[in-house]
């Protein structure tokens, strides 16, 4: 009994060699590859999968990604020409003011804070200044220097007339007179200069700024009690918001479908249910050196003040639909910071193009450059290439 339970039986023995068997078969199909289906003659090189040509790439006959690929002809639609740019509102620059003091002197008021509205001639702040106070009695002066110079020249003429005085006299006179006329004119122009009546019977040193036109105070950058010094730095800012622009930012790309007149919309993230519709009044001649946009401006009247400068828009420039090559997104590959797609250039042979897509969402992508109609494109399976 002993010996029956310890000794292998015939069919665990069978077992046993059958496994045997298994395994070296097993064994015997990797080193062949496959049972000789994919096995090579001895010396054979091994056929790759595709083959580089220069810069083209060629797909052999027994290559399996001749199964993989797809190859279409690129077809040419009809595609809407309308360009879409961020935007914002801003203030018409013809009709906004920087205001300067044209006296040094002490703020004594500011009779507006910003967001006020103003009428023209309004009074905005008052300035106490001692170059105004100069400027009159510079004024004064020469009036003053003339009436005597010309009292003096008539005099003169007078007693040339009978003899009693050289002309020499006579000469100084006249170029006295002269002096004074030409410094008169002068105190009166620097008196209009600042902004104040040549002529005003009442006058002191306390100089008004006021508004230049109808309009909103945008700025103020000034207080009661600041000292005013520098004659370029702007105290206020006044402009005339009842028309307003929105100035689109049109990317270079995109600069041949825009013109003047052109048809726009104008979306605003503060009333996202409204749409404003209007032409384009101006297109710059200078490219931003920042951004390399395009500065394109539409007018819109703001009666009721809703559009507010800095607020951020959506432009939509309409232009007419002509024909472009369109690709499926799938025939796009990214390639370092380009984008290509690979065409045919004989059967099973391509080459990497490099193309220009136009920002669209959707499985279809208009092609701007780079694509011909007719050019036979890999549509799909073309990572398979891009190595």
């Amino acid at each position: 009994m002993e010996n029956f339970e310890h000794t292998p039986s015939a069919r665990g023995q069978v077992f046993l060699w059958g496994g045997i068997a298994a395994g070296l078969v097993l064994l015997l199909a990797l080193y062949t590859r496959g049972f000789g289906l994919l096995a090579r003659h001895a010396g054979e090189p091994e056929t790759p999968l595709l083959e580089h040509r220069g810069a083209q790439i060629f797909i052999p006959e027994s290559s399996s990604l001749r199964q993989r690929l797809t190859v279409v002809p690129a077809a040419e639609e009809s595609v809407s020409g309308n360009v879409l740019a961020p935007g914002q509102v801003e203030s018409d620059p013809a009709r906004t003011a920087l205001l300067l003091s044209p006296v040094a002197g002490r703020v004594k008021e500011v009779k507006v804070s910003p967001g006020s509205r103003v009428s023209a001639g309004q009074a905005l702040a008052v300035i106490d200044s001692p170059d105004l106070a100069q400027a009159y009695d510079d004024d004064v002066k020469a009036a003053e220097t003339l009436r005597l110079n010309a009292k003096n020249l008539e005099r003169q003429e007078g007693q040339y007339r009978i003899g009693a005085v050289a002309e020499r006299d006579l000469d100084q006179a006249r170029s006295d007179h002269a002096q004074a006329t030409s410094e008169y004119a002068r105190t009166q122009a620097h008196l209009r200069a600042i902004g104040v009546p040549a002529n005003a019977k009442q006058r002191s040193s306390l100089f008004t700024v006021r508004a230049p036109f109808d309009g909103s105070v945008t700025a103020v950058s000034i207080a009661t009690g600041n000292m005013l010094n520098d004659p370029t730095q702007p105290i206020l800012t006044v402009a005339d918001l009842g028309t307003v622009w929105v100035t689109a930012l049109v990317a270079e790309k995109d600069l041949p479908g825009v013109a003047k007149g052109q048809e726009a919309q104008v979306t605003l993230e503060a009333y996202p249910s409204e749409t404003l519709k209007g032409t384009v009044l101006s297109v710059s001649d200078v490219v931003e050196a920042d951004s390399h946009r395009n500065k394109v401006r539409i007018a819109f009247p703001n009666a009721h003040y809703l559009l507010k400068p800095n607020m951020f828009t959506t432009v939509t420039l309409f232009g007419p639909p002509h024909a472009r090559v369109v690709l499926p997104t799938s025939a796009l590959l990214m390639n370092n910071d380009r984008t290509s797609v690979f065409v045919a250039t004989a059967p099973w042979t391509f080459e990497r193009r490099v193309v220009e897509p136009l920002l669209q969402e959707g499985t279809r992508v208009p092609i701007r450059a780079g694509i011909s109609p007719g050019d036979q494109v890999v549509i799909k399976g073309g990572i398979l290439l891009n190595d």
